[in-house]
């Protein structure tokens, strides 16, 4: 007879996969145990359990013929086993019959929902701790911020690299305090790819916006290097204005003809930059025709008598003319003068010296011909009358005269509006009222900016107050001769 049963639960639920436990190597029975309690062993084991439908064991010559239905691959194959290690059985034939589940079977989603109800109670303690350290390690990354803006403030001038350094520091602090989290919660290795797609990501990102990138970087090196400062003059991609501001993508102009230019930081730092405020001189110049017929030496000296005389005109350097070029009807003298770009503007300035020029040249008697419109016989043009009772008309050329068209030569020094008296000396003297004296309009222009379009102060990168030297009064006088 068999060995006596062992005490087995009724009515045990399915088992999981994982608690399927693997079948005895073998099953006592006695010796040349008949089919009869072979199969009363095995079906008594298989209702035990409770996870076959209808079992039902046949037993005939050793031989085990299994039958009924089961939910799963894994419970058919442990009955064969079962079946198959039981003492004097010698083949197995497993009929069992796996049930497929019912399309609107829930009872698999409903059970992955209780497992996934169990893990997330098991794991709400981890989550309040990650919750506690993630909020720490923000408090702590912010704490860090504020205290690396306050350490750098006295250390590093550009406003924009004191934010970048201090905000990097803060993220810094709170990436550990996440990292930390990850560790407690058994996530090392996600922990490590976050890490290590920070550089992937941050590599996409830079190709993905490579010009806002560009124009961000281009601004931390402009507030490092700090070519210009707010109020200056300056000329980028041919755009020349007053800056009115530095922020991070864009450097903001006031034109000369009172319009807000933005240029991008990128072009800015790439591109030739001329800053006509970072030193007070500036030299400026022009060319006049004169004719063959006058001396170069007597221009020279009308014109630079001019220049001396000018109170806007700087002494040192000292103004230049110099003989440029021989066109087809005139000889061309280029003026070179100096003139402080913070007290004038060159416009202006350039504008007076060219009028005072002219009219220094008409009152002392030098042409200034134009091939276009005029062509100029110094000596006049021979002329042959026809009638032969008439006396010839004698060649100029053999009997030189001095040109009649000239007008007496006057003092150089003898500037005047109307050609009557001499006009005072000063600004008042050299600028009419069409040229509106000659200060620059920086002051002008930057009020009117202010009032068009106010600039945020909180985005200028070079801050609100200029290192250059103060625009001066437009009532500046000439700078003394050393």
């Amino acid at each position: 007879m068999a060995q006596e049963d062992e005490a087995l639960p009724k009515n045990l639920p399915a088992p999981k996969k994982a608690e399927l436990s693997l079948s005895p190597a073998t099953v006592a029975v006695q010796p040349l145990a008949h089919d009869e309690e072979i199969r009363e062993r095995l079906q008594s084991v298989m209702e035990a359990t409770g996870w076959f439908t209808a079992p039902d064991v046949k037993v005939e010559d050793g031989v085990v013929f299994l039958s009924g239905r089961v939910d799963s691959d894994d419970i058919k194959k442990w009955a064969g086993d079962l079946a198959r290690n039981t003492q004097d059985v010698v083949a197995v034939a497993n009929r069992i019959e796996v049930s497929q589940p019912a399309a609107w079977d829930f009872r698999g989603a409903w059970g992955g929902l209780a497992g996934l109800s169990r893990d997330v109670v098991r794991s709400l303690p981890f989550l309040v701790l990650a919750l506690i350290i993630l909020v720490l390690s923000a408090g702590a990354g912010w704490l860090t911020v504020r205290k690396a803006r306050i350490f750098f403030a006295g250390r590093v001038r550009a406003k924009l690299l004191r934010g970048v350094l201090a905000g990097g520091l803060g993220v810094i602090v709170f990436l550990a305090g996440t990292y930390v989290v990850l560790r407690v919660s058994g996530l090392t290795q996600l922990a490590l790819t976050i890490i290590g797609g920070t550089g992937l990501v941050g590599l996409a990102v830079g190709i993905a916006f490579r010009d806002i990138t560009e124009n961000f970087l281009a601004s931390i090196f402009l507030s490092i290097q700090r070519p210009f400062e707010t109020g200056d003059l300056v000329e980028i991609v041919g755009v020349t204005g007053y800056v009115q501001q530095l922020n991070i993508r864009t450097t903001v102009l006031l034109t000369l003809d009172g319009n807000l230019v933005q240029v991008p930081n990128a072009a800015v730092y790439k591109n030739t930059l001329q800053n006509f405020t970072a030193t007070p001189n500036r030299r400026e110049n022009f060319v006049v025709g004169i004719g063959y017929d006058d001396a170069i030496d007597e221009a020279q000296e009308v014109a630079l008598k001019v220049l001396v005389d000018h109170p806007a005109v700087l002494n040192e350097p000292e103004p230049w003319v110099l003989a440029d070029d021989l066109g087809k009807a005139t000889v061309n003298l280029r003026v070179y003068f100096w003139i402080n770009g913070h007290e004038h503007s060159w416009l202006k300035v350039r504008s007076s010296v060219i009028r005072l020029v002219k009219r220094a040249f008409q009152q002392h008697g030098i042409s200034m011909p134009d091939e276009a419109r005029e062509i100029i016989f110094p000596h006049g043009v021979p002329v042959t009358m026809l009638d032969a009772t008439q006396e010839p008309t004698k060649d100029p050329t053999k009997n030189p005269t001095k040109n009649p068209t000239k007008e007496p030569k006057k003092d150089p020094g003898s500037l005047t509006s109307s050609g009557d008296a001499p006009r005072a000396k000063g600004v008042e003297a050299v600028s009419t009222k069409a040229e509106a004296g000659l200060s620059n309009e920086a002051g002008i222009l930057v009020e009117q900016a202010r009032q068009a379009k106010p600039v945020d102060e909180d985005e200028n990168l070079l801050g609100t107050t200029s290192a250059r030297p103060a625009k001066a009064d437009l009532t500046a006088e000439k700078k003394s001769e050393p």
